[in-house]
Formats: C-alpha cells, sequence, structure tokens
C-alpha cells in the first residue's frame, strides 16, 4: 500500500497526516475550520484515500496554506517512484446549479490553471480566496498540473463539486494500471 505520514511544526501551525492512497476513504479530520474539513471530507470520501488530519494554528490563513503543504507532500511521496500509475486523471461533477470539471496530470510540474469564480467573501467560516490557495499551495508541493473549470450560482454547490471532481480525477490518476511496467513518461520520469 502506499501510504504516508507526515508532520509540520511552524510557529504558526501545527499539522499531522495519514494518508493512504489505497485506502477505503475513511477520514478523521480536524482543522478547527469546519467547512475547509467538509471540503476535505469529500476529497477522501470521493478519492477513496484514507486521510487522518489533525491541524491547529494561529489563523486560517497559516492552517489552509500549511495544510496545502503537507497534504501536497505526502501525495508526492506516497506515490515514490510512480511506476504502473495511470498519470491522468479528469472528473466531471454536477450538484444542483454547479458544474465542476477537473483534469490532474502528475507530472513532475507543478501548474494550476483556475477557472472558477466566487461571489461571495465567505463559505461557512473560511474565505473564498482560499479555496484557489489551497489548490496553489497543493500543486507547488505534490508537483502536479491540476487544471480547474467551476460553472454555477451557488459557492457553496461550487466549491463543494471541485472537491469531489479533484477526489474523482485524483483517484484515477494515482490508480494503478497493470499495463503500464513503468513510469508512463516518454523520459522515463516524473519527478526529476
Amino acid at each position: 500500500m502506499r501510504k504516508t505520514k507526515m508532520e509540520r511544526k511552524t510557529k504558526e501551525t501545527d499539522i499531522e497526516i495519514d494518508l493512504n492512497i489505497d485506502g477505503k476513504g475513511e477520514y478523521n479530520i480536524s482543522t478547527s475550520l469546519k467547512f475547509f474539513d467538509h471540503l476535505l471530507s469529500s476529497l477522501a470520501i470521493h478519492g477513496k484515500f484514507d486521510l487522518k488530519l489533525a491541524a491547529s494554528g494561529d489563523d486560517e490563513h497559516h492552517i489552509i496554506e500549511d495544510v496545502g503543504i503537507v497534504l501536497g507532500q505526502a501525495l508526492k511521496k506516497s506515490l515514490r517512484e510512480n511506476e504502473g500509475i495511470r498519470r491522468f486523471g479528469h472528473a466531471i461533477v454536477p450538484m444542483d446549479d454547479s458544474l465542476a470539471i477537473v483534469a490532474i496530470d502528475i507530472s513532475g510540474r507543478s501548474y494550476l490553471v483556475f477557472n472558477a469564480k466566487f461571489s461571495a467573501e465567505n463559505i461557512g467560516d473560511i474565505k473564498t480566496e482560499m479555496i484557489k490557495h489551497f489548490l496553489e499551495t497543493f500543486v507547488s508541493n505534490a508537483r502536479i498540473n491540476i487544471n480547474v473549470r467551476v460553472d454555477g450560482e451557488d459557492d457553496h454547490h461550487k466549491s463543494e463539486a471541485l472537491f469531489k471532481s479533484l477526489a474523482l480525477a485524483l483517484n484515477e490518476a494515482t490508480r494503478i494500471n497493470q499495463r503500464i511496467k513503468s513510469v508512463p513518461s516518454t523520459k522515463g520520469i516524473l519527478y526529476g
């Protein structure tokens, strides 16, 4: 199984994570930010990742940013050599008025294309701007490419559809394909 335990302790945050890519979607998440916990729970459930995550910190920005750092690093570490993974994944998820499309390339190169706009300043107890910032930080530390497009009217639905779509695309991209006997790249490496 592809598992990783990590922690990050700074003057601003204290984060512990236990990630199993080959899980069943079991989770125990506590960041003190209820809506962020909800989004991360959707990531675990729909991605079929087992995720235990405890995070505390001095403010919302630092907690969300540092969770993005640690989760991205944990994903990268869990994938190790990347042999046999599908590498690419995509998903389309509707949620009431909203539609989210996410495409992923586990390429070793970090890049986020974020085509989503939120009308409200906050969704629950987090600022909407933190959704993009979380993804930027996650992508940078996982060293993957994610392209996001979200349409709709309700910001809650849009953000939840985005995280469900992200989960499904990650599940597809990280899956082992028995037909792939090496790293899926003409370079012979993904991280390097």
